[in-house]
This record gives C-alpha cells, sequence and structure tokens, in this order.
C-alpha cells in the first residue's frame, strides 16, 4: 500500500471510530508500526486533518471532516467489476440499471488514463442465475422503508393464497430470489419466491419500530438453522 493510500485508510478508520483508536490498533488494522502510525498522524495533522489526541493515548476525529474525492486502487477497481456484473444473475432489473450508473460514476472519477478499467471486458462473470421478476423492485423498496405488503402468492403446488407481511430482507440465490418476511398468516418467519409472487402491493402501513427486532430475531433463526445444517 502507498503512502497515500495508507493515509486515506488511516482518515476512513478516524472517522468511523466512536472513541479513541490506538496507535497499536490503526497499526494492525493497516499492517504497519505503530512508529508509521505516529508519522501518518502527525503529517495529517500538518495538513490541517481534525485529529486530537497523543501517543499512549489515542487519536479521534473531530466531526464534520470532508474527505478527498474517492479515489480507487486496481484490485479496489477489479473488485467493484467484478461485484457489479454478478448483479446480472440476481435478475433484478432494477439492481442491474443502478449497477450500470455505479460504474458509470465509478469511470467518471478514476484518471482519464485509467477510465477504461471498470468496463474494459478484462473480467467476464457468467448470467447464469434466476429468472428475471418484475416486482423484486417493489420488494426492495418495502424491505428498505419497513412497509407492510399484501401478496398473492402461489406455492409449489400451485395452490393461492393471499397473504401479508412484514418484509425484512431479500436473499439472492443461485436458482431464486427470496423474500423474507414475517407471515401475519402464520405468526412466523416466511420466505417467498419472487417468481411465485402474482400480485403485490403495499398497504399502507409501517412496521419501523418492530422492523429492528424482527430482523434480528430471524438472522438468530437463519443461524440455527446453518448450524443444524452444519451438525453443530
Amino acid at each position: 500500500m502507498s503512502r497515500t493510500d495508507r493515509l486515506f485508510e488511516l482518515i476512513l478508520l478516524l472517522r468511523r471510530a466512536r472513541k479513541a483508536v490506538t496507535a497499536v490498533q490503526l497499526a494492525e488494522a493497516l499492517e504497519v508500526t505503530p512508529r508509521t502510525i505516529y508519522r501518518d498522524v502527525a503529517a495529517l495533522m500538518a495538513m490541517r486533518v481534525p485529529i486530537e489526541g497523543a501517543a499512549g493515548v489515542g487519536y479521534i476525529m473531530r466531526p464534520g471532516y470532508d474527505l478527498p474525492p474517492l479515489m480507487l486502487d486496481h484490485e479496489e477497481v477489479e473488485a467493484v467489476a467484478v461485484g457489479l456484473q454478478l448483479l446480472n444473475r440476481t435478475g433484478d432489473r432494477g439492481l442491474q440499471t443502478a449497477a450500470r450508473r455505479v460504474a458509470a460514476k465509478i469511470s467518471g472519477i478514476l484518471p482519464d488514463s485509467r477510465g477504461d478499467e471498470v468496463d474494459d471486458g478484462r473480467f467476464v462473470v457468467s448470467e447464469f442465475g434466476t429468472p428475471a421478476s418484475a416486482n423484486v423492485g417493489m420488494l426492495r423498496s418495502a424491505v428498505r422503508d419497513n412497509r407492510r405488503l399484501a401478496l398473492g402468492y402461489r406455492d409449489g403446488h400451485g395452490q393461492l393464497t393471499k397473504r401479508t407481511c412484514l418484509p425484512l430482507a431479500i436473499i439472492y440465490y443461485t436458482e431464486a430470489t427470496v423474500l423474507a418476511a414475517w407471515c401475519e398468516l402464520r405468526r412466523d418467519f416466511r420466505h417467498f419466491r419472487a417468481d411465485r409472487i402474482v400480485d403485490c402491493h403495499e398497504t399502507g402501513d409501517s412496521f419501523a419500530e418492530q422492523a429492528s427486532q424482527l430482523r434480528k430475531d430471524w438472522h438468530a433463526q437463519l443461524e440455527l438453522t446453518y448450524q443444524d445444517c452444519s451438525g453443530e
């Protein structure tokens, strides 16, 4: 890692910190020595970056500091390029369109000599994946805003049921896109395949006050399921 990149990463670490971080902790995160951290912090302070603290005590950054323009190294650009292409496997047209916007924005901030790195064809991801589903955008919106949904859902046997649910997460499997939700009919967590949702609309009700705890409970149940499957 170059010194410029290290200084940038140091700023990011200090901006995210909620309390003072010692030079030893920063050194471990950046894989350098504490002496290097002391020198880097002194250099940032000389550039008027609002860092407070001292050696042996720890450092913290005063809030409100704006970062310089984003710059990505070659491996970070490659990670973004591959990650954006992997969205083609989700069948989520909204995310695929957003991925193209992200690629254009990243190309725009890179130096002219590197502007083609995001989509120059050096990294190719197979588009094999889930079929496109028109309602995934609405599902994502409901998950994001914690809005109750009314679903018309056809199960694996072809039976159609009406459900109201509290949407908690979207899971992108290789074979299907799945909505994880609290089903008010079953009074339990349920998983609905997006390609089997034949009708979907928001009811106008919010469950924001319950959302955080429901997601914690769902993740805990999911973790137990993984442990049972692995034999732990």
